[in-house]
């Protein structure tokens, strides 16, 4: 059983979040509130895998627990969850090492699918999202997924990518999930000539 927090100010939502959320048979809903700082202390408390947080609510932000959260814990799983495509949010996000960053108004079923991909390993950030601001935005890839697509330039299967970056074949599909989604590309391709483009690489 996956348990999962969820912190959203805006009751009904929070109401009709924690009943779809836990129509999934994997899924628990431990806990949810409206106040940032409560939702702090409760998921100390609780420890679920899974926390989604609101950004803007009373007394502490989503994105300010979210880099308290990552602080103290590497594995926990974060995701953003706002109707803000705003480019200082997703700055904050990406420097908080969150798993995902979504879009209130996508459909419950991509919420559902990205929370199981995010358990998977992957990074999952709304492509209109990501679309919309990455002009905007610096360099988003974290250093070693940078040293991924470098070498995505030279090596063509995953197998020897692996082997070039001495990781494994999965933390390696990984990475390139991440650098997809943190870029909104759709190919291996797409993505080293966008960092190119961009003078990333």
């Amino acid at each position: 059983m996956i348990k999962l927090y969820l912190a959203e100010d805006q009751e009904m939502l929070n109401s009709a979040l924690v009943m779809l959320l836990n129509l999934e048979d994997e899924f628990q809903v431990v806990g949810s509130c409206r106040d940032g700082r409560q939702a702090l202390e409760e998921i100390t408390r609780l420890q679920p895998q899974v926390v989604i947080l609101d950004i803007e609510m009373p007394s502490l932000s989503g994105l300010e627990i979210a880099k308290k959260l990552r602080a103290t814990n590497q594995d926990l799983k974060i995701i953003i969850l706002t109707t803000f495509a705003r480019k200082r949010y997703f700055q904050e996000a990406l420097a908080a090492k969150v798993n995902g960053y979504l879009l209130k108004d996508s459909p419950s079923d991509s919420l559902i699918s990205a929370i199981y991909a995010i358990l998977e390993g992957n990074t999952v950030f709304d492509p209109k999202l990501v679309s919309g601001i990455l002009n905007e935005v610096p360099n988003p890839l974290t250093k070693r997924e940078l040293e991924v697509l470098r070498a995505l330039k030279t090596k063509a299967t995953t197998k020897e990518l692996a082997a070039s970056l001495y990781l494994s074949e999965g933390t390696v599909r990984n990475y390139i999930s991440a650098i997809l989604s943190k870029t909104g590309t759709k190919s291996r391709l797409e993505a080293v000539n966008l960092a190119q483009a961009k003078g990333w690489l």
